[in-house]
């Protein structure tokens, strides 16, 4: 039994969907998480920016006695995830091979889509890791630049013409191509769920990816007996930018009311 908090962050909000994951899939654990309100989204920096920007959000959450990080990014997870495990003892897990894990039980024609940021696109991780696991798999990446801002601002919801527009844009190409399974690639995307399988229609199985981490997390911490059995799990949430505004959006992402204010630090000095 380990009843040490892990530790969870991602680019911004988008996070927060893994953190509701986890704490369906393991009531009993304590979650600190870091969302990096100020300098959302990373989809469009260089790859020396993310790794930057990912070991500040790293060495933030290392102030804390963890037992694990879940890497709810999935630009990080691209781009700077073997750099990041190599340069810490902590158990972690990114959000791509968990992912691809579930994509690949869930196909049916092996014709995968992916739509992320455009640094996860670009990376071509996804791509590989599927390719991997079955050499047969025809993957179709699209870059979706405008959703994580949109999400960001609470632009979510059937009947808000605006996502609906950037959505059916974005998605057609990969219904074109007669994907029977979507990867949402970016913990943001979950919250579009809804507006994404109108559009895909309901033979195309969306992968939520922050879930597929979180149960592959609650997995590693069974095998290594760090599972927090007897404790009641908390979450504390600290973000870079103004907390109020965190706040405000965050129980959408949730499900639930927050228990304690999101408090703000200053990213930069770590």
């Amino acid at each position: 039994m380990d009843e040490r908090p892990i530790g969870v962050f991602d680019s911004g909000l988008g996070g927060l969907t893994a953190i509701k994951a986890l704490r369906q899939l393991m009531p009993e654990e304590s979650l600190i998480y870091f969302g990096d309100t100020a300098r959302v989204p990373y989809g469009g920096r260089s790859p020396e920016t993310i790794l930057k920007f990912a070991r500040q959000d790293l060495h933030f959450l290392q102030t804390f006695d963890l037992k694990a990080v879940l890497v709810a990014c999935g630009t990080v997870t691209t781009t700077s995830l073997p750099i990041l495990a190599r340069e810490t003892n902590l158990p972690m897990i990114g959000v791509v091979e968990p992912s691809c894990k579930r994509a690949m039980a869930a196909t049916r024609n092996k014709r995968i889509g992916l739509i992320a940021t455009r640094a996860s696109v670009r990376s071509g991780v996804y791509e590989k890791t599927l390719k991997q696991m079955d050499p047969e798999m025809e993957v179709f990446g699209k870059a979706c630049p405008l959703f994580v801002p949109l999400v960001e601002n609470g632009r979510i919801h059937r009947g808000d013409v605006v996502i609906e527009t950037v959505a059916r844009e974005y998605l057609q190409e990969l219904k074109d191509e007669g994907i029977d399974t979507l990867i949402l690639g970016c913990t943001h995307f979950p919250l579009l769920k809804d507006i994404i399988g109108d559009i895909m229609g309901p033979r195309v199985t969306l992968i939520d990816s922050g879930e597929a981490a979180a149960e592959e997390l609650k997995q590693l911490l069974e095998e290594c007996f760090m599972l927090a059995e007897d404790a009641e799990g908390d979450a504390q949430f600290y973000v870079s930018d103004q907390a109020a505004d965190f706040e405000q959006i965050a129980e959408v992402f949730l499900g639930e009311g927050m228990t304690h204010a999101a408090r703000r630090i200053d990213i930069g000095q770590y």
